[in-house]
């Protein structure tokens, strides 16, 4: 026996097991498993409701302990009740399957260390090893097993767990052991059997999830929804099942829940990749781009109970040139959608609007939430490639986005109905990003010429009024954003007001960088300032930017702060100017005060001071938005670093 044991145990540990287990089992098939545990989580009655209880695999009783038994029972014949007590006392003591791996260790010890053991006797030891085994990996396969079955308690699982790394630490014994002297059943390996057999159980527990037509799928409009509906519900209620009750009958070090996530995902994976192998109708390939891209990373590897689970080092369920096939195949349908719209003989901006008008209705209608967010996310991917590509005609596209994506958010914000509040936000989130990709693209060529135009500031001739700066600014803006005239207001009014943005805050920091070389300079560039900040705000109220009063209010504070040349004056408005912007931080009063003349080293310790104290602590307090955070002055903290060292 030891001979044949020597030629086959080393290549039996993967699938063996697994197919052994199922056939040692009765009554408790993975679908019998399946079934019980579907019952029991609705509430049935029974548990076990007359099937056989299941008997596990006895281990070998040596000699000497088996005639103490047989004497016992002969004299407890007459107490059948005290017999029956003492039978169950002896299969609790049989289910502690740690210590009767202590103790056929110790019997190897001793067995292996003497002279002159017996074949017979190493038989009878090895035909004990296999039967642990075979209970150790019937524990294991029963791990999602919530019935009264023994294998299925937690604390026979725990037990085989033991068992296993009691196994382990003797195998690396007897490797410290001259090769000649151990068993020829070491190393025994059952961490790696362990693992294998965890394998095969997540796969066999996602088949039979797919072909299982039962559950509460029927809603879904196709097989392959059915098909990935049933597989993420498996993965998603199997990992839960994981943290909360088998878990913890592993030690932390084995991070058994990281081994649960890794086999799920990997088996996961596998059966979408089958099913992404043949061409999928609109409908599917959007249904599947959902679960790959927001529900599975979302609502299951994120759920709170899933907490330990190391997301980033599972990647996503989809190979990336699948994925782009995929997404390609979802965008070349609305492609078609689009052409036969183009039929119809609107305008481009109105051919978007309907498109989009009739895809979230019938997102709605279809599957709600799912297909609407993979729609905005698909949607924006493709302005996003648009945008490389750039092509002539790439300026009427993105308005004719921008009126969709308005349409779009208006929808979700006050008419979708069904939506909870935080998938309204990821959707709004989602269209931001392309409304912000949209406004980038149309006035990214706008940027560079506020710089050159800005670069004349606080230079003589603007300073004495020769050279109108800000009036050849603003005629140049207006010429260019005579091109999104057509634009409706609601989608035009937030780009000119980012643009108002950005050309106050490269005024002021063109100012914060100044060197002004007299007091006289100083006062007289404050003044232009002031008229600077109200033609700016007069333009862009022309065009449709009126809710910003506070960005030629900041210039005015600004200017006032270089027109003063009383210390305690300068100390009250830096102060003020701190309270009503957040972000107007240190480095900020730094470049600020840098400009000003007759301060000294004290004056500008106390006003710096005299801010940090008087912040509020409630920064909603303040009135105005977030402003001086688009303001970059690294340079100032630089400079006071150098003026330290």
């Amino acid at each position: 026996m030891l001979r044949r044991f020597q030629a086959g145990s080393r290549s039996a540990a993967g699938s063996s097991v697994f197919h052994l287990i199922s056939r040692t089992r009765t009554g408790s098939e993975p679908e019998d498993m399946w079934r019980s545990l579907k019952s029991k989580q609705a509430g049935g009655a029974d548990e076990n409701p007359g099937g056989p209880r299941m008997r596990l695999p006895k281990m070998k009783i040596p000699a000497k302990i088996w005639r103490h038994r047989k004497h016992k029972n002969q004299h407890g014949d007459d107490q059948p009740d005290g017999g029956h007590e003492e039978e169950e006392e002896e299969q609790q003591e049989e289910e502690r399957l740690d210590d009767l791996s202590r103790k056929l260790i110790l019997r190897e010890e001793e067995l292996f260390t003497q002279d002159g053991r017996s074949e017979e006797e190493e038989d009878r030891l090895l035909k004990d090893f296999e039967s642990l085994s075979v209970r150790v990996w019937m524990a294991i396969h029963s791990s999602f097993v919530t019935t009264a079955t023994p294998a299925g308690r937690p604390d026979v699982l725990r037990s085989a767990v033991d068992t296993i790394l009691q196994q382990e630490t003797q195998d690396q014994r007897w490797t410290e052991r001259p090769a000649d002297s151990a068993p020829v059943w070491r190393p025994l390996r059952w961490l790696r059997t362990h693992n294998l057999l965890l394998q095969k159980m997540v796969e066999k527990q996602l088949k039979d999830a797919e072909e299982n037509e039962t559950g509460d799928t029927g809603q879904l409009s196709s097989v392959t929804k059915r098909q990935v509906c049933r597989l993420g519900k498996r993965v998603k209620e199997d990992l839960l099942t994981a943290a909360e009750a088998v878990r913890h009958c592993y030690p932390s070090r084995m991070d058994v829940l990281n081994i649960y996530g890794g086999l799920y995902h990997q088996a996961f994976a596998a059966r979408l990749a089958q099913l992404c192998s043949s061409e999928l109708d609109l409908d599917d390939c959007s249904y599947l781009l959902f679960w790959v891209n927001h529900y599975y990373p979302d609502e299951i590897l994120k759920h709170k109970e899933l907490d330990g689970i190391k997301t980033a080092c599972l990647g996503s369920l989809l190979q990336p040139d699948t994925l782009g096939r995929l997404e390609e195949q979802y965008l070349s349908h609305r492609q078609v959608s689009h052409r036969q719209v183009s039929h119809r003989q609107v305008s481009h901006t109105d051919r978007e609007i309907y498109i989009w008008r009739n895809c979230f209705h019938l997102c709605f209608s279809f599957s709600g939430y799912f297909i609407l967010l993979c729609l905005c996310c698909s949607y924006r991917k493709s302005v996003e490639d648009l945008v490389k590509v750039n092509p002539s005609n790439l300026h009427p596209v993105l308005k004719a986005t921008l009126v969709c994506e308005q349409q779009l958010r208006d929808y979700i914000s006050g008419q979708a109905e069904g939506l909870a509040e935080e998938q309204k936000r990821r959707c709004l989130d989602t269209l931001s990003a392309l409304r912000d990709c949209c406004y980038q693209c149309l006035t990214f060529p706008l940027h560079g010429k506020i710089k050159v135009f800005l670069s004349q500031l606080w230079t003589p001739p603007w300073v004495d009024g020769s050279l109108p700066v800000v009036d050849q600014l603003l005629s140049f803006l207006s010429q260019q954003l005579a091109d999104l005239s057509d634009l409706k207001p609601a989608c035009k009014q937030p780009l000119v007001c980012d643009l108002h943005q950005d050309l106050v805050a490269q005024y002021m920091k063109k100012t914060m960088k100044t060197r002004v070389k007299s007091r006289q300079q100083q006062v007289a560039g404050s003044e232009r300032m002031v008229e600077d900040a109200k033609k700016m705000d007069g333009f862009f109220r022309e065009q449709g930017c009126g809710s910003a009063p506070y960005l030629s209010e900041t210039l005015c504070s600004v200017a006032e702060i270089l027109r003063l040349q009383d210390p305690a004056s300068v100390h009250l408005e830096v102060v003020d100017l701190a309270r009503r912007f957040p972000d107007f931080s240190g480095a900020h009063v730094s470049a600020l005060l840098s400009l000003k003349f007759g301060l000294s080293a004290a004056d500008v310790r106390s006003i710096r001071a005299s801010v940090e104290e008087n912040r509020p602590l409630d920064a909603s307090a303040n009135q105005s938005p977030p402003f001086f955070s688009r303001v970059k002055v690294k340079w100032i903290n630089n400079k006071i670093n150098q003026i330290k060292s």
